[in-house]
Formats: C-alpha cells, structure tokens, sequence
C-alpha cells in the first residue's frame, strides 16, 4: 500500500505562546516529513520548534530548534524524518506574530 502524505497541521501562532502545532492520534504513529516555517514580514525574527513526548509538557530539553533565526520573509524546513508517537505533539513559538508553521508527515495505523 502506498503512503499517503498529508498535512498534519498548521498554526500562525500569537507572539511568544508556545502552541501545539500537532497531536498525534491514539493508536497511531507518524513519520514527519517536514515542518515548515515560513516569515510572513520583512522583519527577521525567530523561531522555536519541539517534540513534546507524550504530552507532559513543555521542558527545555524537548526544543529541537531555539530561538533561531528566520530572515525576511524566508522559508526553512525543519525535522525531517522525525518519527512520533501516539499522543506526541509538534510545538513551536513565534517571536513575532509573523510566523506560519505547517507539518506534513505519513500517518501510520
């Protein structure tokens, strides 16, 4: 059977909130192709994006990306290949209220 990928979510978060960008369902596994982050401004600003395992809250150590750099009105992909869990989340944070982030990925029941 072939693999179908889909867009797994999306989130244009409020400044400096840490947001869920994606749950994974129960009883179900997902391989992340790709998290995009986009800079919607001419302003550079920067990103954090993170695997929060389980769901037990955000900790320093599940940000993967911190603080990190995106310049105007950029795209960079981040977490190829990732592999997540029932009841794992994508989060991510915006410095600026210009961020769009967007996961695309293979679900696996």
């Amino acid at each position: 059977m072939p693999e179908n990928y889909e867009k797994l979510g999306e989130s244009a978060p409020s400044a400096a909130t840490a947001t869920t960008l994606y749950t994974v369902p129960s009883s179900t596994d997902v391989v992340v192709a790709v998290v995009t982050v986009c800079n919607r401004s001419n302003v550079p600003t920067s990103f954090r994006l993170g695997i929060d395992v389980g769901g037990s809250g955000d900790t320093d150590s599940q940000w993967s990306f911190y603080d990190t750099p995106i310049g105007p009105n950029e795209t960079v992909e981040c977490f190829r290949g990732a592999t997540l869990t029932a009841t794992d989340l994508i989060r991510c944070y915006a410095t600026l209220a210009t961020l769009s982030f967007n996961a695309y990925g293979v679900l696996k029941t």
